[in-house]
């Protein structure tokens, strides 16, 4: 009875994810055959509109934030907590625990690097702050970094620096910049025979600003023997269409709850292979493990739901392309800015070209702080944004995403066209 009683658990279990498997397939089939579809083509986006449980009363336009997931991962996530929770440490280390090779392989497909090579975090912070933390660095070892980096890693950098004594060597840039010299040249004249680390965010959070990471890599390769090349790339994973080795760093690291669309609490670190070795583990790990990418998982109990879920959210980015997503997303920013940006007294922080942005864009009024128009933007239109006060720029972040449809931008252009005239 016992056994019996066991079977019939599992074989529900494993048929409740599969029903949760052919909602998601059965709703694509289109998607799938489609190959020539234009960002705006209204059919085709209004039906993956439809994968999301959109609010109709609210415009989010801050998904650099973090996104919503689709209703399938939804689905999924609801699915896998209910079965975790009739017995916890059965369903998650025994049934749930054993998927994540198959995410780590589906991953690593996306991101075009080796299923060894990745490892499944909460977040970027998590991911980006084991490669801080974990390299052997020395008193007077320089790090090249900028004051436009994510707050969380130039934290990470500051305790290095008061505990370890390395010297923090700041870039400063002008944006925004289409200009790919200007930031090779930015960078390395910061380089020196003591540099050992340059970090590098791929996309700009604050203004949407991409950087030619290739290609300052390239050029720290060779000013610097054995340099370490750390990308932050929290903002294009599941945005830009690209694979990891197209950058020549060392080390990535991103959260899948952005751009992928993942639930959120998934984060993802990749580092070359020959590099495992040697870096430390945020949180202690079996040394025999030393060698192995999946030390960087010893987290303790965590929302494994969270995590098998985010093969739902991988599907349908998979079957929407990176490249249409990526054509959608930039698109959608254009859609908005390019009929404000002549505006009197209105700023732009976002370049226009795609090699140089995404979805995501900023503007700012002459004497007008960035919070209060976000302030306005909401109680008088209702659409979320974010404010950017930070360094040289006092700026709304917009960052629609692939279910935002071009009505809800309109109503963005006019509100801005109205806080323009006062």
């Amino acid at each position: 009875m016992s056994n019996r009683r066991s079977f019939i658990r599992q074989t529900a279990a494993m048929l409740g994810g599969l029903a949760l498997h052919q909602n998601v397939a059965a709703a694509f089939p289109e998607i799938s055959n489609q190959k020539n579809i234009s960002p705006d083509d209204p059919d085709f986006w209004r039906k993956i509109r439809q994968e999301f449980s959109v609010n109709p009363n609210l415009i989010n336009l801050n998904n650099a934030g973090i996104s919503p997931a689709p209703r399938a991962s939804q689905d999924a996530l609801d699915h896998f907590n209910r079965m975790c929770n009739e017995v916890p440490s059965y369903y998650m280390w025994r049934i749930l625990d054993q998927q994540r090779e198959p995410l780590r392989e589906n991953l690593a497909k996306l991101a075009g690097v080796e299923t060894d090579e990745i490892a499944i975090n909460r977040n970027a912070t998590e991911a980006l702050n084991s490669v801080i933390f974990g390299l052997d660095l020395k008193p007077g070892d320089e790090v090249v970094l900028s004051k436009y980096d994510y707050p969380n890693m130039m934290h990470a950098w500051r305790q290095r620096e008061k505990r370890d004594g390395i010297k923090l060597v700041w870039v400063d840039l002008e944006l925004p910049s289409e200009d790919e010299k200007y930031f090779v040249e930015a960078y390395s004249t910061k380089f020196s025979e003591k540099t050992r680390v340059v970090h590098l965010t791929h996309l700009i959070n604050w203004t949407g600003q991409v950087l030619p990471v290739r290609k300052i890599a390239d050029r720290a390769r060779q000013a610097i023997p054995n340099i370490e090349i750390l990308v932050d790339g929290a903002q294009t994973f599941g945005h830009l269409d690209f694979k990891i080795p197209d950058l020549n760093c060392d080390y990535f690291g991103t959260s899948m709850h952005k751009w992928l669309c993942a639930p959120f609490g998934n984060g993802l670190l990749w580092m070359k292979k020959e590099k495992i070795a040697k870096i430390w583990p945020l949180l202690g790990a079996d040394l025999t493990y030393s060698e192995n990418i999946r030390k960087f998982e010893n987290l303790g109990t965590r929302s494994f739901p969270a995590e098998m879920a985010t093969g739902y959210s991988l599907e349908l980015h998979n079957l929407i392309g990176s490249k249409r997503k990526n054509e959608r997303l930039f698109y959608l920013k254009n859609y908005w800015m390019e009929r404000v940006k002549d505006l009197p007294g209105i700023k732009i922080y976002t370049p226009t070209r795609p090699k140089f942005s995404g979805a995501i864009g900023n503007f700012g009024f002459e004497g007008k702080k960035a919070n209060d128009l976000v302030g306005k933007l909401f109680n008088d239109y209702k659409i979320h944004t974010t404010g950017i006060e930070w360094e040289k720029v006092n700026g709304v972040r917009v960052s629609p995403n692939v279910y935002t449809l071009e009505s809800e931008l309109d109503k963005l252009v006019g509100a801005i066209e109205k806080i323009s005239k006062t």
